[in-house]
């Protein structure tokens, strides 16, 4: 006979968002008996998040800042071809072996790895090897969702960390190295120097495509590497990723009014439509979620998500902008004009937090996008 067991809250997927709710209902909820279920061996995949200091409020940097792996004080910068700039504020890393750390050592047997779920209801859930847990609330946090609801361009890359048999002279990020040859869409290279010996080095692209060719972006990465004159002695690690950016689509059919699981992270689309960047969304969720009752988490969780895609909007069309109006070539030079503005305004963008002068801003003045192929994106109908 299939074992039952009880639970108050059962979180699926141990990814950031899943692992931060998790988190937050640890400290803010101590009495809720809560599950975190994730089918791989380890929490968080094998990632790397990154986020600035004016991503998160002050007043929540306690959930995020035992996690944090790197942490450079004195700003970052960005290349392009006709001009470098740095910019101030402090720039943090994690790695998701210090996420499955940290989690597993707050919440221990709370934790169930290496756990498929194949029925998830409002009110309980069904495991692979037959188990059932009851709870008083189901959020389902892994990821994914109907994205063919979606019309979607992709952030793409490989990250591999070098370690170097020189210093490679970096004292700070380079978030966007524009400077090389355009391929597959607006290409650039991403630099977070974790000693004075190893460097992550990332190729990404922004791309019509979802298509990742491993082998092909490392040789790029080991070219870039002999370009600045490192000499690598050893690959210490290697990530990749397809992160969508969303331009448009039907909210109501990537999570229909009917479904009564609530959802969280990247699930409920709770992302900067124009990146892709999840991170100042999952610590915002995880302490909202923590403030909510338990009884009507389906609702709520919806409402968040559908105000969230509403208020995405200005976001989408800049991503019809770059996708639909910009040649693959040249989207470089969208780049180039937005990292001249104001560093506040940019701190906002990322952060999703642009004000209307924000808005204004960045679109006023002379497009870097032809102005009739800008016409024909805006007027598209997907939104």
């Amino acid at each position: 006979m299939a074992q039952t067991f009880d639970c108050d809250l059962a979180i699926l997927g141990g990814g950031l968002a899943g692992s931060l709710i998790a988190l937050a209902f640890a400290r803010l909820r101590p009495d809720i008996d809560l599950l975190l279920i994730e089918r791989d061996q380890v929490l968080g995949g094998n990632h790397l998040w990154s986020f600035f200091d004016s991503d998160i409020r002050p007043a929540d940097r306690w959930l995020i800042d035992p996690l944090v792996t790197h942490r450079w004080p004195q700003g970052h910068e960005v290349r392009f071809p006709t001009y470098r700039r740095v910019l101030d504020g402090g720039y943090n890393s994690i790695a998701s072996a210090q996420l499955d750390a940290h989690v597993r050592h707050v919440l221990g047997d709370r934790v169930l790895l290496s756990t498929e779920v194949v029925v998830a209801a409002a009110d309980h859930v069904t495991l692979s090897d037959g188990r059932n847990i009851r709870a008083r609330a189901v959020l389902d946090a892994r990821g994914g969702g109907d994205l063919s609801a979606l019309d979607c361009g992709w952030q793409k890359f490989v990250g591999q960390a070098l370690r170097l048999a020189h210093p490679h002279g970096l004292d700070r990020p380079v978030i966007m190295d524009a400077t090389v040859d355009q391929f597959d869409g607006y290409r650039f290279v991403y630099l977070l120097p974790f000693g004075d010996r190893t460097i992550f080095v990332e190729d990404t692209y922004y791309s019509n495509s979802p298509a990742l060719d491993l082998p092909v972006l490392a040789d790029r990465i080991a070219s870039y590497a002999a370009q600045q004159g490192w000499r690598v002695e050893d690959v210490v690690h290697q990530e990749s990723g397809i992160l969508p950016v969303v331009h448009g689509g039907d909210f109501d059919r990537f999570w229909p009014p009917e479904d009564s699981v609530p959802r969280a992270g990247v699930r409920a689309a709770l992302f900067q439509p124009m990146t892709g960047y999840s991170l100042p969304d999952a610590v915002a969720t995880a302490l909202w979620l923590a403030d909510q009752p338990l009884n009507s988490l389906a609702t709520a969780t919806r409402d968040r998500a559908a105000a969230h895609w509403r208020s995405g909007g200005y976001y989408r069309l800049l991503g019809k902008m770059l996708f639909l109006a910009a040649q693959p070539d040249q989207r470089w030079r969208i780049f180039d004009r937005f990292y001249r503005l104001s560093p506040h305004l940019i701190g906002r963008f990322y952060a999703g937090h642009s004000t209307w002068a924000d808005r204004i801003r960045i679109l006023c003045g002379r497009p870097p996008v032809p102005i009739r192929s800008a016409m024909r994106a805006l007027l598209s109908p997907s939104a």
